[in-house]
């Protein structure tokens, strides 16, 4: 965290290794100037370029020598522009609501800011409320069975007039038996409830009664067959273990859908865990039956909604899974009995699908899938809040890329439209839960147009804003049909009609808005402004259309003309669309020559296409004018492979995928690869910290006597374990397995102490105080990415200053066939 100080100066450069380790990035060398004249500046840097134009630029943050800022992330744009995030302290207490989004220049010149708060902050931080008064309030407030509550002062700048708060979060459960984790803010000086916020964003809003009547994934390294409810027959991604596979994709991050066996959780008041739920396997590659006889057809659905929402947004967005960390998500099925919700959860990145309410169908439903991991998406850019116009917006940004990723799928057992929950059956009457052509006409509150009262509204209603405005940049305002839905759009106020974009770029240009610009605080009206910036910042080279298409659907759904708006930037041939194919997933040797064209189309007739590539494998080019990919690999491994193709009024497409290259070397013999990874022989094979590998009783063994004992000191240290593995070319399964257990004495789910599982380099997990369960877990992993080399199989316990944390490991094998 670096404090802010309108009277000191700072060089570039300065503080820069400490503002990348926050970050995760490699520290880079600080340079003489203030300014960094590089088109295209690391992320580490363009923080650093960031950071130090905080001091000169006062007015445009709303800060005053009380605040600091801590860099929370970056990116930097084909034209070498840099965004960075910051959020803000006041007097060391944190600010809801003081987020900013620096954005500079190629040359890291300070351009503007993304400001949510209204006024520089002056609250005095002497709360007159106690902890625990603020604690009890909270408590009362909880409609359910309270468990738990955890207090924490901050300064409130999510209204109007800002102010000392107490955070309370309260852990228990909702009378609907949703896991509830509310989170209340208590007036520090008056004891007045300010806000009351869920962090478990469900798909619909709770205790509302109903009202009355009224083209198939690209396959994966190890492809299911996958026989599910609300989808039909479709391609899964599974992972082989011993005896047959289980509904893990280890190529989408390990993403992995388990069964909930009709329970909560391990506790009953927070979110569900391994521990609390089972794997889906199958000795063969099928899973589930299309009737709900099978408890794995619903897990079906879940697990392609998994794979079509990473897909959509790796491959048509450039985002490397929900966090852009390349980690999967977890689905959890059978919530409960009759749960008739779905819900997403930030704290375990982890989402649960009810079977639904008698008469209703389960929640496992495509567009619910994008929808729920969308919420994690909005809290992994724009920490979009859940009350007010920023509530609604949250929402609507779910119900978008949730429409989004059902057309990216273009499946037949879901067929894309502009419907919310149509599958679902809700209503009883085979209606939706929502229409994005006519939000009003669900019959539960929900919105067409915006007025200074939206805010006031449930952000399941007020999201009603924000998807008539996706339906009217997308389709236009109306009459029209799309895959023989009809739809009739209406327009705010008597505002002119709307001429669609299409909902590719409508969704665009709304990530864009989200991921560059948009603040914790978001207004509809700032949401006007943001899309404007960002439709400039795709589409600026064309004639304009996008631009005058994202104003037209904001006038008609009620949000006018916003001062300071940007102008519709012009200057180039025409709004030409360039379309990608995604080749898939591909495979090579190293030392036999690959050849792989790229092929692509243009919305214009005639158009010159220009080709590049980034992330290929080494030995291996693309021809810029044709697309072909050639020559030899030399280097075994894994490669993230991303495509671009441009036509000449600089229009362009993308495509993902993954490239792995084995070594040489002909044919398999099965075998464990290990050695003694059951510790029977001590510390032989194995480099291990002091006093790690031991055969004492208090942490018990999985087999044997020995075990690896990392971390429960209760104080600061770090333990390690490491041995060289040499992985053959040639097999068709790598399965990576081992045994962990993890016990605490550390409260609550924040994860204090964390133990980090590595190949190499590669992250394959990183476990936490907050998965701590009695006895020992199964982990597995697909180390196939790694076929051909000797790499370095780590694991390091990282323990923080207070409450112990135990990671124990044992029977750790690597079995190739």
């Amino acid at each position: 965290m670096v404090p802010f100080d309108p009277k000191r100066a700072v060089k570039a450069g300065a503080g820069l290794a400490l503002v990348a380790g926050l970050l995760g990035l490699p520290a880079v060398a600080a340079t003489a100037s203030t300014t960094q004249t590089a088109p295209h500046a690391s992320p580490a840097l363009a923080v650093a370029d960031a950071q130090a134009s905080l001091s000169s630029h006062g007015a445009a943050l709303r800060a005053t020598g009380s605040d600091a800022f801590t860099a929370t992330g970056s990116s930097v744009d084909a034209n070498g522009n840099r965004h960075v995030r910051f959020n803000r302290t006041f007097k060391g207490l944190p600010v809801l609501g003081g987020d900013v989004v620096v954005h500079s220049a190629a040359n890291g010149q300070f351009s503007d800011a993304s400001v949510g708060l209204q006024a520089p902050l002056n609250v005095s931080t002497s709360p007159k409320v106690t902890a625990q008064r603020a604690a009890e309030l909270a408590a009362g407030g909880f409609a359910g069975k309270p468990a738990s509550s955890s207090p924490a002062l901050v300064v409130d700048a999510t209204q109007e007039s800002a102010a000392l708060a107490w955070k309370v979060t309260v852990l228990g459960t909702a009378s609907d038996n949703t896991p509830n984790r509310l989170t209340v803010l208590v007036d520090a000086q008056t004891g007045a409830i300010r806000n009351a916020e869920d962090t478990l964003r469900t798909f619909i809003a709770r205790g509302k009664t109903k009202p009355g009547a009224a083209t198939a994934v690209t396959p994966v390294a190890t492809s299911g067959n996958g026989k599910g409810y609300q989808v039909g027959d479709v391609t899964i991604g599974v992972n082989s273990i011993s005896g047959g596979y289980e509904m893990k994709d280890p190529n989408r991050g390990n993403g992995e859908t388990r069964d909930a066996l009709n329970k909560g959780d391990a506790n009953g008041n927070t979110d569900p865990t391994v521990a609390s739920s089972a794997a889906f396997t199958s000795t063969t590659t099928t899973f589930g039956d299309n009737t709900l006889n099978n408890r794995a057809t619903v897990g079906v659905d879940a697990h392609f909604g998994i794979a079509a929402t990473w897909d959509y947004y790796k491959n048509v967005i450039g985002r490397n899974g929900i966090k852009n960390d390349g980690v999967g998500v977890i689905s959890y099925v059978h919530y409960y009995v009759n749960y008739g919700n779905a819900g997403w959860s930030d704290t375990c990145s982890c989402m649960i699908y009810g079977d639904g309410d008698v008469g209703s169908k389960p929640f496992t439903e495509l567009d619910v899938a994008g929808h729920e991991m969308s919420h994690g998406v909005a809290a992994a850019t724009a920490a979009l809040g859940y009350s007010g116009d920023v509530g609604g917006i949250n929402e609507a940004n779910s119900d978008i890329m949730g429409t989004e990723v059902e057309f990216n799928a273009n499946i037949p057992g879901d067929v894309p439209d502009y419907l919310i929950g149509e599958k679902i059956d809700i209503n009883a009457n085979g209606t939706p839960l929502r229409y994005m052509d006519k939000p009003s006409k669900d019959g539960r509150g929900s919105v067409d147009c915006w007025t200074t009262s939206t805010k006031n509204l449930d952000p399941h209603y007020s999201s009603g804003v924000g998807n008539h405005w996706y339906f009217l940049a997308s389709q236009g305002s109306g009459a029209s049909t799309v895959n023989g839905v009809s739809y009739n759009s209406p327009v705010c106020n008597s505002a002119p009609a709307v001429t669609g974009i299409g909902h590719t770029t409508a969704a665009k240009i709304w990530y864009r808005a989200l991921s560059t610009y948009m603040t914790s605080t978001e207004t509809y009206p700032m949401a006007r402004k943001d899309t404007i910036k960002a439709a400039n910042d795709l589409y600026g080279t064309g004639n304009g259309a996008e631009c005058a298409g994202v104003k037209a659907a904001w006038l008609a759904v009620g949000v006018a003309v916003q001062t300071g708006e940007a102008a519709c930037a012009t200057g180039g041939t025409g709004t030409n669309t360039v379309t990608v194919t995604n080749p898939g997933a591909k495979t090579g040797t190293v030392g036999t020559a690959a050849s792989l064209q790229i092929s692509a189309t243009d919305s214009a007739s005639g158009a010159t296409l220009t080709y590049s590539a980034t992330g290929l494998p080494t030995g291996l080019s693309i021809a810029s004018t044709t697309g072909l990919i050639s020559g030899t690999p030399t280097t075994a491994g894994s490669y993230n492979v991303v495509v671009t193709v441009k036509d000449q009024t600089n229009a362009s497409g993308t495509a993902s995928f993954t490239w792995t290259i084995n070594g040489t070397g002909g044919g398999c013999t099965a075998a464990q690869k290990v050695a003694n990874g059951g510790f029977e022989s001590g510390a032989a094979s194995w480099t291990a910290s002091s006093g790690v590998i031991d055969n004492g009783t208090s942490q018990p063994a999985h087999a044997g006597s020995y075990k690896a004992w990392l971390n429960g000191y209760g104080s600061s240290h770090t333990d390690t374990l490491t041995q060289s593995v040499t992985v053959p070319a040639g097999c068709s399964t790598y399965t990576l397995s081992f045994y962990v257990h993890i016990d605490t004495a550390e409260t609550g789910t924040t994860a204090y102490d964390k133990l980090t599982v590595k190949v190499g380099t590669t992250t394959l997990a990183t476990y936490s105080n907050a998965n701590a369960a009695a006895g020992y877990v199964l982990k597995s992993f697909n180390l196939s990415a790694f076929a051909g080399q000797t790499v370095t199989l780590s694991f390091t316990g990282v323990e923080d200053s207070s409450l112990k944390t135990s990671f124990v490991i044992d029977d750790v094998a690597l079995n190739v066939a």
